[in-house]
């Protein structure tokens, strides 16, 4: 694939794009944008081998503000090339001509800018961006279901990274290490760990910023021993009602961790099947039973813990039925949290280099079964996020019932909160919503840099929040 465009910051736009219709693409396109006054007429020139073809749209564009002037130009060429491309590959994608990982983002701009009616957004996003239907009509439910959003500077949530697993998923691309290659590091870690978040005590105390909610993630926080929990955990005293600490693995999950998880005032955990058939869950590097879900999640239930379960569509070897079986499962045990993910191979993970192949019709099938039944069931859908590299351009939804939508989730995923992260691999947000702008502080990937460079993290950190 070759792009030239005279809008430079175009380029990786339409190469996320095309990459939706074909990863392998090997079409060269140049494109140009030419605007007088409010004319703007813009030409793609389509070569594939020995042929060429061009098209050419002019339009009028009646925006005064710069910025929504120059965001309504980019969603407009992004459609032009999308319809060129359904055309040629004779396809549409289930997010039409939507390439960003917040669709949401878009729909409520739309709507609080008054450039369209809550009650139309549908229509418009299924018939003017080319959203399946499905997917138009789950945006302005999952709109509904946000009620928590605060958009407040003073208002932060904190997110502590464990770049830690029992092992590698064969899917996985986040840098996280095995436990078994760090073992002699982790109480290191907790310790730098805990000296960030006594640096980001004095950094909320000196802004007078209030901690909305905290959420322990990675990796998998609960391969700590209880007694590394109980050290981090007594070093994060803040009056929230929401504190999730991801307990992925069900085969790290003890009593005794669950019970120092509840002494801490932990609310919310995360227990995540991925598939309920234990042949995919070898296949894909992940070592636990069936029968340690249920444990881990009867556990949780004794000691009040709101429960969030993860599970994936289009798994290595899995047919539409085994996943049914698996979402069945899933509805029959009533997690008040559930989150539907389509798989994503990325470059850094094992699955890419197999040279993985699925019928992605089954997939798209798949998740259009999940949102049914789950829909069917009572729960609501609540956030929503695509990554690159999914199967078919799909999404990752999370689900809620009885009110306990997770704020944190909502909070990141819409990019309403600042978020001041800690840990290695974590990545602070700094939220100035009065300036509709956002700054980001990364903290290094690996264990050893973060341990070795944490001073140096902490003054970055200190600077980036003056």
């Amino acid at each position: 694939m070759k792009i030239i465009s005279n809008q430079e910051e175009m380029v990786q736009e339409f190469e996320n794009l095309v990459n939706l219709f074909d990863e392998n693409c090997e079409l060269e396109i140049k494109h140009t944008f030419e605007e007088k006054d409010d004319k703007i007429t813009e030409q793609f020139i389509i070569q594939s081998g020995e042929k060429q073809k061009s098209h050419s749209f002019t339009y009028q564009l009646n925006e005064k503000d710069p910025l929504r002037r120059k965001s309504k130009r980019k969603r407009k060429s992004k459609i032009f090339l999308y319809d060129i491309l359904s055309s040629y590959y004779k396809k549409t994608l289930p997010w039409g001509s939507l390439t960003g990982i917040r669709p949401t983002k878009l729909a409520r701009d739309m709507i609080e800018s008054g450039e369209v009616k809550e009650n139309v957004i549908s229509e418009v996003l299924e018939k003017e961006y080319k959203l399946s239907k499905n997917r138009a009509k789950l945006i302005p439910m999952i709109l509904k279901n946000q009620k928590c959003i605060i958009r407040n500077d003073n208002l932060v949530d904190l997110y502590i990274n464990i770049p830690i697993c029992p092992s590698r998923c064969l899917y996985c691309s986040f840098i996280s290490s095995e436990l078994k290659r760090v073992k002699d590091k982790v109480d290191s870690y907790v310790d730098c760990l805990i000296k960030e978040l006594n640096a980001v005590r004095e950094i909320i105390n000196k802004k007078a910023y209030i901690v909305r909610t905290i959420y322990i993630g990675g990796g998998t926080p609960s391969v700590l021993t209880a007694s590394q929990l109980d050290k981090l955990l007594s070093a994060i005293k803040y009056p929230i009602n929401e504190f999730t600490v991801e307990c992925g693995r069900p085969d790290t999950i003890t009593e005794e961790k669950l019970d120092t998880l509840k002494k801490h005032n932990v609310t919310r955990i995360s227990i995540n099947p991925q598939t309920f058939c234990e042949a995919t869950l070898k296949r894909i590097g992940r070592n636990h039973k069936n029968s340690q879900v249920l444990k881990g999640y009867q556990m949780a239930l004794e000691r009040g813990f709101i429960v969030n379960m993860d599970i994936i569509a289009g798994l290595p070897g899995e047919k539409l039925g085994v996943f049914k079986r698996t979402i069945n499962t899933l509805l029959d045990l009533n997690p008040e949290n559930l989150t539907i993910h389509t798989l994503s191979i990325k470059n850094g993970a094992l699955l890419k280099n197999e040279n993985f192949k699925t019928d992605e019709d089954v997939v798209c099938r798949m998740i259009d079964y999940a949102q049914k039944v789950v829909l069917d069931k009572g729960y609501k859908p609540y956030y929503l996020y695509r990554q690159k590299h999914q199967l078919s351009g799909l999404e990752n939804v999370g689900y809620y019932r009885d009110e306990h939508v997770c704020i944190f989730n909502i909070d990141s995923m819409e990019e309403t909160n600042t978020v001041i992260a800690c840990g290695a691999g974590a990545m602070s947000k700094r939220v100035f919503n009065n300036e509709k702008r956002i700054e980001r502080l990364s903290n290094p990937k690996f264990i050893e840099d973060y341990i070795t460079r944490l001073d140096e993290i902490i003054a970055k950190k200190k600077d980036f929040f003056s």
